[in-house]
């Protein structure tokens, strides 16, 4: 699977963002797709994932009521809607695909998944 994601910018607090993410190579459908972030100095962390198996959504705690994760099988997108932007969303983010089942104990663990987006820079200004 290759992802290409985009859609990151500059913007000021409180604004939104739609991030996208493309991806090609094999049978989208199936896979379980995530979104994940890392901000300078810090380590990789979850943002929200979409299990293709029974369609579950999941977010992280920081985002959960901000954020929407969405996908679309047929264009092969997944999509993550950003809204009420905070400086501490400044990260750049990752789309990352799992094949097969993922359990959901493993579903917000980077390395979980087996394929990973070049990422787009998110910043927001305060």
């Amino acid at each position: 699977v290759q992802l290409q994601a985009s859609g990151g910018g500059l913007v000021q607090a409180g604004d939104s963002l739609r991030l996208s993410c493309v991806a090609s190579g094999r049978t989208f459908s199936r896979e379980t797709m995530g979104w994940f972030r890392q901000a300078p100095g810090k380590e990789r962390e979850f943002v929200s994932a979409f299990r293709s198996s029974d369609r579950s959504t999941y977010y992280a705690d920081s985002v959960k009521g901000r954020f929407t994760i969405s996908r679309d099988n047929a264009k092969n997108t997944v999509a993550l809607q950003m809204n009420s932007l905070k400086a501490e969303d400044t990260a750049v983010y990752y789309c990352a695909a799992k094949n097969g089942h993922i359990i959901t104990s493993e579903i917000k663990r980077a390395g979980a998944y087996n394929y990973w987006g070049q990422g787009t820079q998110v910043t927001v200004s305060s």
